[in-house]
């Protein structure tokens, strides 16, 4: 990290801008971090400087290598008027939607089609693929550090509903429909209800929510010797109530006529 230029920096920054270069990609069906990518990012906030970027309407104060990003109507992105902010460093591709107010921050990915409505926030370098509704006031966390970490992942056609939490790396499979209120974290056990098991972290450490699970917030009780507390007390827990169906598919559709 310490040989990479200002130069070198502003032409991945362009490339992670244009959709030619990403943070992660699925490589043979399984998703690869690209750590260069991210040394090179945290480079930009050694290289730059803090500088007053101040519109008139809001005071901002950050590092002259990540001011916020700007769109052309060409860019065929609706970002709606209200507050929102793209940092430098993040894609969204033609079709997508900001709604007011959200924010973007660098090396994230936002495919075509996909909503990121009021109040969210995608955090440094997450993917989020194609055609999705990243729901009111959710947050989908971000992986910047280490660079070898794999960011959070949101795959083609899956719907997460309103003031949701996803974060530390977890991939949520295409067509999965994560329901209000949902927080799912590393440490997270999420239950099967339609296999009676729990998911937990795979070999890499990280929450995979299967492709097509309908996920809503659950609890299940403290145990201690194989037996519950007789407290009765619960802890959160997310559970799989079953798999995407016409019906699911029904309430969750997009709009096209939104878009």
């Amino acid at each position: 990290m310490e040989n990479i230029t200002i130069e070198r920096f502003n032409e991945v920054i362009a490339a992670l801008e244009k959709g030619e270069l990403r943070v992660a990609e699925k490589v043979d069906g399984e998703w690869k971090v690209n750590a260069w990518v991210k040394e090179v990012i945290l480079a930009g906030f050694r290289l730059g400087a803090i500088k007053d970027m101040s519109d008139g309407q809001f005071s901002f104060f950050d590092k002259d290598t990540f001011p916020v990003r700007k769109f052309t109507a060409e860019d065929g992105v609706r970002i709606v008027p209200g507050g929102s902010s793209i940092r430098r460093g993040a894609y969204l591709a033609p079709g997508s939607i900001v709604m007011p107010p959200a924010y973007v921050n660098v090396g994230a990915y936002v495919g075509e089609g996909t909503m990121v409505d009021s109040h969210v926030t995608i955090g440094s370098c997450a993917q989020v693929g194609r055609h999705i509704h990243i729901s009111a006031s959710t947050q989908i966390g971000g992986v910047l550090e280490p660079a070898g970490a794999m960011p959070t992942i949101i795959e083609d056609g899956a719907f997460i509903g309103g003031n949701c939490g996803i974060y530390e790396g977890t991939i949520v499979q295409e067509g999965a429909v994560i329901a209000s209120g949902v927080i799912i974290t590393s440490s997270t056990a999420v239950f099967d209800a339609t296999t009676g098991e729990f998911i937990r972290r795979n070999a890499d450490g990280r929450i995979v929510i299967p492709r097509g699970a309908v996920v809503v917030s659950g609890s299940k009780p403290i145990v201690r010797d194989g037996k519950p507390l007789e407290s009765g007390v619960h802890l959160y827990c997310p559970v799989i109530v079953k798999y995407r169906d016409d019906k699911t598919s029904g309430s969750v559709r997009l709009e096209d006529l939104l878009r």
